[in-house]
């Protein structure tokens, strides 16, 4: 005689059953989760953002960083500014706070839309929560009128 399927017993059975469903399965990405951890974030590059470093394409041009402002790069999770003439900084585009993408570059600050942090353009430091740690610096290099993430 079999016992009557409890609850618990279907969930687990069927969360199994999905777990091994799924193995091999991955984000779209060959297999590896994309972090929100701010230093991931800064050290690991999409496998784009890596290929548009390395295959000589100019991520901008020095004339499309406003001085005093900058520009966010969603696709390659990347924002540079110009925080005096000629002085190109670059930091991760991802919030320290809960992973939002960076959405604009005003007064000075770097702007999270969704819980309002911001971030000083020139050395990306907390200039107003919620977020407690600085945005990540990103590499980049400057010839001559053309800024590359490295």
């Amino acid at each position: 005689m079999t016992q009557p399927a409890t609850r618990r017993t279907v969930l687990a059975t069927g969360a199994g059953a999905i777990a091994l469903g799924c193995v091999g399965c991955g984000a779209g990405n060959g297999g590896e989760a994309k972090s929100t951890s701010s230093a991931s974030s800064a050290s690991a590059s999409s496998p784009g953002a890596q290929e548009a470093a390395t295959d000589g394409k100019a991520l901008a041009k020095t004339s499309d960083i406003p001085e005093g402002g900058g520009k966010v790069f969603k696709k390659e999770k990347v924002v540079v500014t110009q925080p005096k003439k000629g002085d190109f900084k670059a930091f991760s585009a991802i919030c320290t706070h809960q992973g939002c993408t960076v959405n604009a570059v005003a007064e000075g600050t770097i702007d999270c839309p969704c819980h309002g942090s911001r971030f000083r353009i020139d050395d990306g430091s907390v200039a107003h929560g919620p977020a407690t740690r600085p945005l990540p610096k990103r590499s980049i290099k400057v010839n001559g009128k053309s800024i590359h993430l490295t």
